[in-house]
């Protein structure tokens, strides 16, 4: 007889932590701003990181909740704590409401009545997207991009640092590209012979968001180059080399194309960055030539 889960393991993987990665795009503004090694401006962010992670969390275990019956016809969704019978629902709402009293905690202790704004923002825009905007073709997709870019704002409220356009668009347009790429592999699955998991498939097809996703990837790559060569980005950082950095970024947006038109495994796209070396090092690379650009060089000048 196959042994149950334990209730603190079952809450584990109803709490997604691998998703977490997602809200990195909180130190943005950090990054950009000069202020990676400030001493106040890095533990705050890395606060809002946290109250981001505990209602996303939050989130999932209510999307878990309304979709158990729909998941226990997925191929793979069928193994989540409620769907699989290891959580019960009384448990995953007692759960969720732990997380979102958490996340409100560290909002009232970085103290800022736009962050908890914009959090709560987030937790409205996710609720409603659980509970009726995911089954609406293209405002799906707009809601998860929405999300990303209010992680943006919040690292910048909660810094002091005010998220340039160019930051802010590219974080939304990157975003688009993901959700697509997201959507493919839902069409796949229901070609495949899966049952729909999502009434929003109803307004996509191969083809559509195939051509989505080039036009997506086209303008996120044009959009990073005009950044690095823009007048007002060369003199704010005083270097002309950041478009240097445009190499890992090409590379990294054309293995995930790679990924999802050759290989057909983009139903993750955390999943994708947290398992795919290529990936990896594109950011790494990236995130690397950008702190020598921003920091290093800068710091040696007189």
């Amino acid at each position: 007889m196959e042994q149950r889960p334990s209730r603190l393991a079952s809450c584990l993987r109803l709490a997604r932590p691998h998703q977490y990665v997602k809200n990195a795009f909180v130190f943005l503004p950090l990054f950009f701003g000069w202020k990676l090694a400030g001493p106040a401006a890095l533990p705050r962010a890395v606060l809002a990181f946290a109250a981001f992670c505990l209602t996303a969390s939050a989130v999932y275990a209510v999307n878990d909740l309304k979709d158990m019956d729909e998941d226990r016809a997925h191929p793979s969704k069928h193994t989540r704590p409620l769907a699989s019978g290891a959580l019960f629902p009384a448990e995953a709402v007692l759960f969720a409401a732990l997380l979102l009293a958490g996340a409100g905690f560290l909002s009232l202790t970085l103290g800022s009545i736009p962050f908890a704004g914009i959090l709560g923002a987030y937790l409205a825009i996710n609720l409603l997207y659980s509970f009726a905007l995911k089954h609406k073709a293209l405002v799906d997709i707009g809601c998860i991009a929405v999300g990303f870019v209010l992680r943006v704002f919040a690292g910048g409220v909660v810094t002091g640092i005010t998220p340039s356009h160019w930051i802010v668009l590219m974080t939304f347009l990157l975003a688009l590209f993901l959700g697509f790429a997201k959507r493919r592999d839902d069409l796949l699955l229901s070609a495949a012979g899966c049952e729909k998991t999502r009434r929003s498939l109803d307004g996509y097809n191969l083809e559509f968001v195939s051509a989505s996703m080039m036009i997506m990837a086209a303008v996120v790559i044009v959009s990073y180059i005009l950044y690095t060569v823009s007048p007002e980005v060369i003199a704010k950082h005083g270097s002309d080399k950041l478009y240097l950095t445009a190499i890992f970024v090409i590379m990294g947006v054309l293995r995930y194309l790679q990924i999802t038109l050759v290989e057909c495994k983009s139903g993750s796209p955390t999943l994708v960055l947290l398992r795919d070396g290529f990936i990896q090092a594109s950011i790494l690379l990236w995130i690397l030539s950008c702190y020598c650009i921003l920091y290093l060089e800068h710091a040696g000048r007189p």
